[in-house]
């Protein structure tokens, strides 16, 4: 019940942000949502024995983000900003040992994990419309849907054991089914201008990616020991539990709508 309840709450306002918001107005709730996820990566890695200063990874992360989601501002200048900053923090410590690269490559790592495709996220907006944004989402729940009860129905063959025990090889080809299906059918008045040939390409590809995110967000929670990223979010865990597979998803959506399919 509280689950259901959170996503009544969270789901308007998260479509309706996406509808009614300009892309610089909805850069700044993905800023916040960024701050939450990195805070919980953080927290994430912190438990793999590897702290990461919070405080330049997450303000690298914002202007990685921004530098995304702006169009015109170049990415370079935050990858190298918080390079240096994390190498001169590492310095300042004067701590040495075998984990000093570990906590600045967590660092980094957590920088593009999150600053990247978030950016994208926002940029797709700016690139194609809210209905190109919303297009992605839906396609990700309904592949997640469809996983879920395919598994629950004809799973037998697990897929990633050691990772996400529950997964199977049949839920995962269920959400290859809903999940592109989603893309077409939905991608033909969101997506006009787009054949339905590359919507299918373009659904096949969403949905593995988003299916990696949140493997490879499940693996850090394994390897943390942990259930959830937090519990922020009653009975949904934590941010990072909710955008794992818009981590990976989002990234190609963009890449693919900008230059693959002119």
């Amino acid at each position: 019940m509280v689950r259901i309840l959170s996503a009544l709450v969270l789901l308007p306002v998260f479509v309706g942000a996406i509808w009614f918001l300009s892309p610089p107005q909805l850069l700044v709730v993905a800023e916040i949502v960024l701050l939450l996820a990195f805070a919980e990566y953080a927290r994430l890695v912190g438990q793999m024995g590897t702290p990461v200063p919070r405080a330049v990874g997450a303000i690298g992360a914002g202007a990685l983000c921004a530098a995304v989601g702006w169009p015109g501002v170049p990415v370079e200048v935050p990858f190298m900003a918080v390079g240096l900053a994390l190498g001169a923090v590492a310095v300042g410590t004067g701590q040495v040992g075998t984990q000093v690269l570990a906590r600045v490559f967590a660092a980094m790592f957590g920088v593009a994990y999150l600053g990247l495709p978030i950016g994208a996220f926002v940029a797709v907006h700016a690139l194609a419309g809210r209905e190109a944004v919303l297009l992605l989402l839906v396609t990700i729940a309904i592949s997640d849907t469809a996983q879920l009860y395919a598994g629950r129905l004809f799973g037998r063959h697990l897929l990633t054991p050691t990772i996400s025990p529950k997964k199977t090889v049949e839920g995962a080809i269920g959400g290859f089914v809903g999940g592109t299906l989603a893309m077409v059918i939905i991608g033909r008045w969101w997506l006009p201008a787009i054949p339905s040939g590359w919507l299918v390409g373009l659904g096949l590809v969403v949905v593995a990616f988003g299916m990696l995110g949140d493997l490879f967000e499940s693996l850090l929670k394994r390897s943390a020991g942990v259930k959830d990223s937090s519990g922020l979010i009653p009975g949904h865990g934590g941010v990072l539990d909710r955008i794992d597979a818009l981590l990976f998803a989002a990234p190609v959506y963009y890449i693919l709508l900008r230059y693959g399919m002119r």
